[in-house]
């Protein structure tokens, strides 16, 4: 059985697609991110619960701010990608249901009334978006970097609140000279899939 989806989509997402490590100093303007945005929202997540929230660092400010929470490998790229996002979870999603989940309101308490199954449930749901998320950025024809070497603690005291955990930076750009490692090894089929 072949796939559906055509094989130079499959290569642009998935097969020759990987992180960059360099960009080039051409902008990511606002309509690419809400063309990312407005394909990548049909991803499903439980209780169409969406807890995903875009933080886009674009001033020269911000950008020095949040490169001081970076890894040191992480920095440079993170101070020259034409665009960075900090992919964080909302711990108050809940709020949304009653729009979001329509048909069980009441979801938002009978599930989520208390805070640790919130953040337990923001954090996986938000971590499927931010996957979506870097598979837009690929549809849209641009390079993701997505990082988890960061002080998680130090980006969420300067950029969001209590109510908001980071998951990942990324950085997004057309990729620049030299801005792919090697094709790191995958696991095969019959390694990862079981029948029982």
């Amino acid at each position: 059985m072949s796939l559906v989806l055509d094989p130079a989509a499959q290569d642009l997402l998935f097969r020759e697609a990987r992180t960059a490590n360099t960009f080039t100093d051409e902008p990511v303007t606002d309509e690419h991110v809400q063309a990312i945005y407005d394909l990548v929202k049909y991803g499903p997540t439980a209780f169409n619960q969406s807890p995903l929230r875009i933080t886009l660092v674009r001033s020269a400010d911000a950008r020095e701010r949040l490169v001081k929470h970076m890894a040191e490998g992480n920095q440079a790229k993170t101070a020259t990608a034409p665009l960075v996002a900090i992919l964080a979870a909302d711990n108050e999603f809940h709020e949304e249901l009653p729009a979001l989940f329509p048909h069980f309101p009441q979801a938002k308490d009978v599930f989520f009334g208390e805070r640790p199954a919130r953040e337990g449930s923001a954090a996986l749901n938000a971590a499927l978006q931010a996957a979506y998320f870097i598979i837009g950025v690929r549809a849209a024809g641009l390079a993701a970097g997505p990082m988890t070497g960061l002080d998680f603690e130090g980006v969420r005291k300067e950029f969001l609140d209590d109510d908001h955990s980071p998951l990942m930076v990324v950085n997004i750009g057309r990729p620049g000279p030299d801005a792919w490692f090697p094709r790191s090894p995958r696991l095969a089929y019959d390694e990862v899939v079981t029948t029982v």
